[in-house]
């Protein structure tokens, strides 16, 4: 699952940089053409960082990735006063 997650990361930010490159550069007199393309450079952003999370996430859960230290965790033995 995790393969077929990174492949759909790839493919959604080609997907979005194709699609921008288009929405850029249509001419202003074509707009539906450019709403089109920027609909879809959108949609893959969104699919693109979603993929990218799901796999940055799965991958500290596996242990390939050391847990970032961005982010504050809660620890047993700390207790919630600290």
């Amino acid at each position: 699952m995790a393969k077929i997650i990174a492949v759909l990361n790839v493919v959604a930010w080609a997907g979005f940089w194709a699609f921008g490159y288009l929405a850029l550069t249509t001419p202003p007199e074509e707009g539906s053409r450019m709403t089109v393309a920027l609909l879809l450079a959108a949609g893959g952003a969104a699919v693109g960082i979603w993929a990218y999370l799901w796999v940055v996430r799965h991958s500290e859960q596996t242990g390939y990735a050391k847990p970032s230290a961005s982010r504050a965790r809660y620890e047993d033995d700390d207790g919630l006063t600290g």
